[in-house]
């Protein structure tokens, strides 16, 4: 026999939560196309949790140093919401997913949780040094993102736990982001290669802090060290140009694992990697002249 909760707290929620068995809903534009009619081998679920009506993980405030992004926060509350310049990269990706339909229901906590591979939203977040924040009836946790995505439809999130929220640090007013997507056509496409860039300018016009993050590469949305340390203590001008060259296919590339599938050749992603990164960098210096 099947059940369905819909419970109106949070309390209520964690408590349901507690033996495990609960399949969570919330924007479900992944939870209901990959159990239509059992497709995948994936029945619909018995238990099932719908979080819809816990208002209270609704919405996006500013705190202190961070910003908290409730886990029913969709895509559409995003791109609506006045944010400071460096979400962009966040907002770019959001406009990538899917349709307006689909942004309007789906959440960006939701997106994580499914933890595919071509998953818009991770590589922004990576670069913005998201945090994910985690609820039980023992009590809650944040694990940075790197950490909760595990691989491919795999998270850290045990069985009892439920997503609450996302956590995005401030940066200094001086940072700036940009997100890039290839696919087979314009919208409503899964992705090639993705790159999110994220620098942050100190006063003397030196790149403080660098986050590069390349997404469809490996079995998870991977951040690239030796990019970021090849710009950090830099100018931010044109000279970071020919730090992305064609060196930079073999070491700094090197966590990327692409595969052969119908979209492209791995050769290929690791050359689109590339430019797209390039195409980031001017990206970046664009907004800085504008």
């Amino acid at each position: 026999m099947g059940c369905y909760l819909r419970p109106k707290g949070l309390e209520d929620a964690v408590a349901a939560m507690a033996d495990g068995s609960y399949t969570v809903l919330a924007g479900g534009t992944d939870f209901y196309p990959a159990r239509a009619g059992g497709l995948a081998g994936r029945p619909p679920e018995s238990k099932v949790l719908d979080i819809t009506a816990l208002d209270g993980l609704r919405g996006i405030a500013e705190e202190d140093d961070a910003f908290r992004v409730g886990a029913l926060t969709t895509w559409s509350d995003l791109l609506r919401a006045p944010l400071p310049p460096y979400f962009a990269a966040l907002k770019l990706a959001a406009r990538e997913v899917g349709g307006v339909q689909i942004q309007n229901a789906g959440t960006l906590c939701g997106n994580l949780c499914n933890a595919s591979p071509a998953a818009d939203g991770v590589p922004p977040l990576l670069a913005m040094d998201a945090e994910v924040e985690l609820a039980s009836q023992v009590g809650s946790r944040r694990l940075a993102l790197d950490d909760f995505i595990l691989g491919n439809r795999k998270t850290a999130r045990r069985p009892d736990e439920l997503v609450t929220a996302l956590y995005i640090p401030k940066p200094s007013p001086g940072a700036r982001s940009t997100f890039l997507k290839l696919g087979a056509r314009k919208y409503l496409v899964i992705s090639i290669v993705m790159a999110a860039l994220l620098v942050d300018i100190d006063d003397k016009g030196n790149v403080a802090k660098a986050r590069v993050a390349v997404g469809s590469c490996a079995a998870r949305a991977l951040r690239l060290p030796a990019v970021e340390a090849a710009f950090e203590g830099r100018p931010f001008d044109e000279d970071l140009l020919p730090r992305i060259g064609e060196e930079q296919l073999v070491e700094p590339l090197g966590p990327l694992t692409p595969i052969d599938d119908i979209r492209g050749t791995a050769d290929y992603r690791r050359e689109a990697a590339v430019a797209l990164l390039r195409r980031g960098v001017e990206a970046l210096l664009s907004q800085e002249a504008a």
